[in-house]
């Protein structure tokens, strides 16, 4: 099946907006992560989670549509490296918030 342009947008830009939300909390304390054990992911989690579940999905369409700014973009490749060095911390936060962002955009006729 060929992606659509706009699909092709979506897929790549899937993560913009809960990425911007979390680097700012994750540098704010990413030393006080614990190996077993993330206050700090959770409050993100919970952050980026509440953003979906109360955004409609008109808003999240139009975020998604908008480009991050500079400033969004360079916090979320931060965001993204921090996760990628630590694996356990990147299992946490995924498992948190995969699945209510998922069901929001499978609400939204976002993903099939």
């Amino acid at each position: 099946m060929k992606m659509n342009r706009l699909d092709s947008f979506r897929w790549r830009h899937a993560g913009c907006a809960w990425m911007g939300a979390a680097a700012l909390v994750l540098f704010a304390d990413a030393a006080s992560a614990q190996s077993e054990s993330f206050p700090m992911m959770d409050k993100v989690a919970e952050r980026v989670v509440a953003q979906y579940q109360n955004s409609s999905c008109q808003q999240i369409m139009a975020k998604k549509m908008t480009p991050p700014s500079p400033q969004q973009m360079q916090m979320e490749q931060k965001a993204v490296q921090l996760l990628r060095t630590d694996p356990a911390m990147r299992q946490h936060f995924i498992n948190r918030v995969s699945a209510p962002i998922a069901n929001k955009m499978f609400e939204c006729g976002m993903i099939p």
